[in-house]
């Protein structure tokens, strides 16, 4: 059995979560802007986020994290609270375990995504939460996805894991500024 298969025998059984925050890195190493809503592109990313001019296709278009990973990367680092904006990452949801979604398709507002790996810490989330801080983020921080379906999110949409049986998996239609990612 496949690591895919078996995610998604779990995975199917997962309450909804629900989208609390998106931000926006304009350029490499420029401050996050938040904001309430944005455009997923397919085979791209998010508009306005530095990573969608990168590598059209990559596994890296989106990252997630849980609000309840950065609590508990507070805790690890003694602080009351993190602003998301200081972990780098683009969509902070609640509700529900992240690290079931690996490998599974999910639609959250008007986007299809699919979770392709683990996004793991950095060296700068030293500098970003102080000694200490990539430890802190060792199996919390959150996942990177690629963007299957555009659409429009926005804050409060619900993350809803797609099963394989679920018409919305035959959705993809690729930004057309994306190369040909149907043959990948």
């Amino acid at each position: 059995m496949s690591l895919q298969s078996l995610y998604a025998r779990y995975a199917s059984t997962l309450p909804p979560g629900k989208l609390e925050w998106i931000g926006l890195r304009p350029a490499r190493r420029e401050p996050m802007q938040s904001c309430n809503a944005v455009q997923a592109l397919a085979g791209l990313g998010l508009a306005g986020d530095h990573r969608c001019q990168k590598t059209p296709g990559s596994a890296r278009q989106v990252t997630l994290i849980s609000r309840e990973f950065i609590q508990q990367i507070a805790q690890h680092c003694g602080y009351e609270q993190i602003d998301p904006a200081r972990l780098r990452r683009n969509l902070v949801i609640s509700g529900i375990n992240l690290n079931a979604l690996r490998y599974q398709r999910f639609q959250l507002g008007g986007a299809i995504f699919e979770a392709t790996a683990l996004c793991h810490p950095c060296s700068r989330m030293e500098q970003a939460l102080g000694p200490g801080g990539v430890a802190a983020m060792l199996g919390y921080g959150g996942l990177c996805c690629k963007v299957l379906q555009t659409g429009q999110i926005q804050l409060g949409d619900e993350l809803r894991v797609l099963t394989e049986d679920s018409s919305q998996m035959s959705l993809f239609s690729p930004h057309p500024d994306a190369p040909n990612l149907r043959n990948r």
